[in-house]
């Protein structure tokens, strides 16, 4: 089934300097008709815009970058054009811009520390005064707030133009506020004598202090987004020798791949043999062995021998450039925490203008002099700056989805976040995820005096004319096949053939012919209790067991050995069943496979609850059943028949060794076949979740405890700047501690 996709616009937008600035931006975009939501990322300068279709993108977007621009901000990519060389030209002016904010906000920084050092001391130590050194202060510090504090003001007036504020206001009526009134004391000679020049300078210097660590924050946690774009190799060499960029390959495109070289592009192997070391793309350690048929992901590194490589993906197409999407879009999505957020922040400046109005107020009506009424006011503008309530959300989403990138985990964006917390249940389809999905012989077991090998070869030539997996997984077993001829298949039942009993041998000689049959009991007239013993044994491991045998002279077939046919276990499985119960998650097996399969590979991994012999379109129906008793299902598929299951989910979370259905259905994607990595996604996201709501209390705690201080006059405004730009400080420092998540397979990347 084809997935709809729903209207969508992504710009970059440049200027934003506060959450406040995104949410007025955002306000702004919801507010027009064709516009179903937006979404407005300060930490990653990204607009994520949903529309109803009415209008064809590229026109919606020219009205959308007027209605940016109208509020003073810029729109550095409008996401126009998909083409890979305009996504790299893009690319290329986001970096330029960000380079370029980067160099001017040290500069400002580095100019106001040079002027506002020397203010500060002379201001504050006594015995570095001199006859007028008020006007030599004045002189230090007005380059300050009105040069290096330029953008704050400019933004301010930009805001209040269109009815809004930000904390740019802040900023700048804080900082003006103490250039003005120094200056009316200083050349007025009104007041109580207080200069605040100092104070002006302090509140400019610090905040771009901070803003400076928060930029340098949001680099750091896009550069494990920048390590997976970089992994690309630089070159692919085709069959014929010519070396050609591995953008200027096509589907079908054969290329070599020697040893310790990246895999250029996604594709298939056609000849060679080798382990490959996915472990930036996949999170896994261990180096995968790969031959002639496995599928290989660009950007992987051949670790040993030589392959030659068929490109199935190219582009845009490949699991690499699909990752980086995914964390992209996850990276400008929202949670309903951040929601919250920006309701408190919309509110919040013009409260905290009124709050520094109203101390002024109430200091002058008690008598308290001018200079100290407006000390404890400025305070109170400076301390109520909400940048890091802006900050507490999308940092902790930037740098939980890139870590998460890093590990082969994929965060389809904020909610996802929450669905983890109240997941109480999962449920994991058996086949490909719990084991390896795909059908092997694990044993063949025959009486005493039985040719095992030679019965076998008969076996698996007759096999080899049948498409069943079953059938396939025995045909595997051998190198070489004998001649068959006399093919019978009966549906349900087995095959028959007469097979040549020699490599010499031909269909037409039937004195050197063997008649042979492979199936289920009721394929063959007689089945030995030894046989039959070694069959019921095989079924209660929760293997398959096929019957093998020959006619005898009289005619009549007898079974003559047991051929053990089982989907393995993946070795990982039952410790990242262990590791999800350790998350306090109850664990259904869910499978279309017969229940004695199904329970010994539950009781194999350690799973209590089993639901067997289900077809693909009961898988939806049984998650309905769960939700409706209670329980907040999260469901673990990768096939195409999961996928309306893991769309039903509260949380679907695809393998993503499956098909991509079912990762278009999932919340979660894990890009390697490990189950650990499920258990890692959910830690991950769980620890995402909380260290959000760890910056948003302590945001929140410190507006609430810090205001009523200032206002008291126990915070001056210099120490109130400081004090703002240790709160962003923290919820930098919080979200970084993201990185340094390991999970359950221990991985250091």
């Amino acid at each position: 089934m084809p997935v709809e996709l729903t209207p969508r616009s992504d710009l970059t937008i440049d200027g934003m300097t506060c959450g406040a600035c995104a949410s007025g931006i955002q306000k702004r975009l919801d507010s027009l008709d064709q516009v179903t939501e937006a979404n407005v990322n300060f930490a990653t300068g990204r607009a994520s815009i949903t529309h109803d279709g009415a209008l064809d993108t590229a026109a919606l977007n020219r009205i959308l970058v007027a209605e940016v621009e109208a509020l003073g901000y810029s729109v550095i990519d409008d996401g126009t054009n998909d083409s890979d060389d305009a996504r790299d030209e893009a690319a290329a002016a986001r970096d330029e811009a960000e380079a370029a904010r980067e160099t001017d906000l040290l500069r400002r920084l580095v100019f106001g520390a040079v002027l506002t050092i020397p203010a500060v001391l002379i201001s504050m130590i006594p015995s570095l005064r001199f006859d007028g050194w008020e006007w030599v202060v004045g002189a230090l510090a007005t380059p300050v707030i009105l040069g290096s504090g330029l953008r704050f003001h400019q933004a301010a007036l930009t805001n209040i133009r269109h009815g809004s504020t930000t904390m740019d206001t802040l900023v700048s009526m804080g900082s003006l506020s103490a250039l003005i009134w120094s200056l009316v004391v200083l050349i007025g000679g009104i007041g109580d004598g207080e200069i605040y020049f100092e104070t002006g300078a302090v509140i400019v210097t610090l905040i771009l202090l901070g803003k400076w660590f928060e930029m340098r924050a949001k680099r750091r946690s896009g550069d494990a987004i920048r390590a997976l774009a970089d992994l690309g190799a630089n070159t692919a060499r085709l069959v014929d020798g010519t070396e050609i960029a591995p953008e200027n390959l096509e589907v079908g495109m054969r290329f070599i791949v020697s040893p310790g070289e990246k895999i250029a592009t996604d594709g298939v192997v056609v000849d060679g043999h080798s382990a490959v070391d996915a472990s930036m793309v996949s999170g896994e350690p261990v180096p995968v062995e790969v031959g002639v048929g496995d599928e290989v992901i660009g950007a992987t590194i051949n670790a040993n021998g030589s392959l030659v490589v068929e490109a199935t993906k190219v582009g845009s197409d490949t699991a690499l450039a699909q990752i980086i999407r995914l964390v992209d879009e996850a990276q400008g999505g929202r949670a309903d925490v951040q929601r919250l957020a920006d309701r408190v922040s919309s509110v919040f400046v013009p409260l905290a203008i009124a709050i520094s109005a109203l101390t002024l107020l109430a200091w002058l009506v008690l008598g308290n002099p001018a200079g100290s009424a407006f000390t404890a006011a400025v305070a109170v503008l400076i301390i109520a700056c909400p940048c890091a309530l802006g900050l507490a959300t999308p940092l902790g989403i930037m740098v939980g989805t890139g870590r998460g990138a890093q590990l082969g985990v994929i965060i389809k964006g904020g909610e996802v976040l929450e669905d983890t917390r109240s997941i109480d249940a999962i449920v994991i389809d058996k086949t490909g995820t719990v084991t390896e999905g795909s059908m092997a012989l694990t044993d063949v077991i025959a009486p005493d005096g039985v040719d095992v090998d030679h019965l076998q070869l008969l076996a698996a030539s007759v096999e080899s004319r049948s498409e069943h997996p079953i059938a396939q997984a025995i045909a595997r077993s051998v190198e070489a096949h004998l001649p068959v001829d006399n093919f019978v298949n009966t549906p349900g039942s087995g095959v028959a053939a007469t097979v040549g009993d020699s490599a010499e041998s031909s269909a037409e000689s039937a004195a050197e012919s063997v008649a042979v049959r492979v199936g289920r009991r009721s394929l063959f007239d007689d089945v030995p209790a030894a046989v039959e013993a070694a069959a019921a044994n095989a079924e209660a491991a929760g293997s398959t067991a096929v019957f093998a045998g020959r006619a005898n002279p009289d005619g009549r077939v007898t079974a003559e050995l047991v051929l053990v046919v089982a989907d393995r276990i993946k070795p990982t499985s039952a410790a990242a069943i262990a590791a999800l119960r350790e998350q306090g998650l109850s664990i259904t097996l869910l499978t279309g496979d017969n229940e004695r399969t199904a329970w010994a590979v539950a009781a194999e991994v350690g799973v209590d609850d089993v639901i067997a012999e289900v077809y693909p379109h009961d898988k939806a129906n049984l998650i309905k059943t769960l939700q409706a008793d209670g329980k907040r299902v999260a469901m673990v598929g990768d096939g195409i028949n999961d996928a309306p299951a893991l769309a039903q989910a509260d949380l679907g979370i695809a393998v993503g060794t499956g098909t991509d259905v079912a990762i278009e259905a999932s919340d979660l994607t894990i890009v390697s076949g490990d189950l650990r990595a499920v258990a890692d996604a959910i830690a991950l996201s769980r620890r995402t979740l909380s260290t959000i709501k760890g910056n948003l209390f302590w945001a929140f705690a410190y507006n609430a405890a810090a205001i009523p201080l200032a206002a008291f006059g126990i915070l001056n405004p210099m120490i109130a700047a400081g004090a703002m730009g240790l709160s962003s400080l923290f919820v930098v420092s919080n979200s970084l501690r993201l990185r340094s998540f390991a999970g359950y397979r221990a991985i250091t990347v």
